[in-house]
C-alpha cells in the first residue's frame, strides 16, 4: 500500500429505513484517490449520487453491511445503470455477508426480470465476508466484524483502512461494548444512532453513546442512520450528526 493515502467520505444517505426528515437511506461514498467504495446502497442511491452531481464511475466495489432493503435495495439500480445508461467495462466487486450473491440476483430478477435474464455485460465479482475476514481492493483493506442486528442472518460492521487512515462503519447494530473495541484508533467512526432515548430492538440510542462517550478511543465520531426522534433532539446532542451531502476528509 502507498503511504499517506487519505480517505474522503461523502454521505449519500443518512436516514433510517423510513427516510426520516426526507433524507435518503444508507449510502456512503468512500474514496482514496485510486479506489472508490460505495458502502451500503439504499434504494435511492442513484438519485443521491446524481443530486450531488456525482457519477457511478469512481465505484470499484460495493460494500454491504447487511441485506435489509434500506441498505442494499439500490444494488439492482446500479446494475441497471452500468448495463444501459453508463455502460461499464471493468469488473465490479460486491462485498457483503454470507448470502449476498443469492440475494442480489433474487432482487435484480424481481425488479427487472428481462434485464436479469439478458445477463450482466461486465464482470461481477462477489466476496462474502464474516467475522475477522479481510478483503483488499487496491490500496484499501476491508475487515468485517459481526454486530448484533438480526436474529439469524449476519450483519457486519467494517473497518476500512489505507496505509495510514482508518474509517470504521458500524452498519446497523444494537449497542454493544464491542463497538468501542472495533472503533479504537479509527480516524472516524461512522456509528448508527436511530433514536434519542427510545429503545428500538437491534438499534443504538443516543443515550447509549452518551453514556459511553468517554470510553471511545476514536479520533472523531459521526452519527448516522438517524430517525425522526434524533431530529427533534439535535440541541441536546454533542456529537456531529451526518447529513446527506456531507463530505469529510480523513
Amino acid at each position: 500500500m502507498n503511504r499517506g493515502v487519505p480517505i474522503e467520505l461523502t454521505c449519500l444517505g443518512t436516514a433510517d429505513a423510513f427516510g426520516s426528515a426526507g433524507r435518503h437511506c444508507a449510502g456512503y461514498l468512500v474514496e482514496t484517490g485510486t479506489t472508490g467504495l460505495l458502502v451500503d446502497a439504499g434504494p435511492s442511491v442513484l438519485v443521491a449520487l446524481k443530486s450531488q452531481q456525482r457519477t457511478t464511475e469512481p465505484i470499484d466495489a460495493v460494500v454491504l453491511s447487511h441485506l435489509h432493503g434500506d441498505h442494499f435495495g439500490g444494488v439492482p439500480f446500479l446494475l441497471l445503470e452500468y448495463t444501459y445508461d453508463n455502460p461499464r467495462t471493468r469488473p465490479l466487486t460486491i462485498v457483503g455477508p454470507p448470502g449476498t450473491e443469492r440475494r442480489v440476483f433474487e432482487l435484480y430478477r424481481a425488479l427487472y426480470t428481462d434485464a436479469a435474464n439478458h445477463g450482466i455485460p461486465f464482470e461481477l465479482r462477489f466476496v462474502e465476508l464474516d467475522e475477522g475476514r479481510v478483503h483488499e481492493i487496491q490500496d484499501v483493506r476491508i475487515e468485517a466484524f459481526r454486530v448484533p442486528h438480526q436474529e439469524d442472518a449476519i450483519s457486519l460492521g467494517h473497518r476500512i483502512t489505507t496505509a495510514d487512515r482508518t474509517l470504521v462503519y458500524s452498519g446497523d447494530t444494537a449497542w454493544t461494548p464491542d463497538l468501542l473495541r472495533h472503533s479504537s484508533g479509527a480516524d472516524l467512526f461512522l456509528c448508527e444512532c436511530s433514536t434519542f432515548a427510545t429503545s428500538v430492538p437491534k438499534h443504538v440510542r443516543y443515550l447509549d453513546i452518551d453514556e459511553n462517550r468517554k470510553r471511545f478511543e476514536c479520533r472523531r465520531l459521526l452519527l448516522t442512520h438517524l430517525g425522526r426522534e434524533i431530529r427533534t433532539h439535535c440541541s441536546e446532542i454533542q456529537e456531529q450528526l451526518a447529513t446527506d451531502g456531507l463530505r469529510v476528509e480523513l
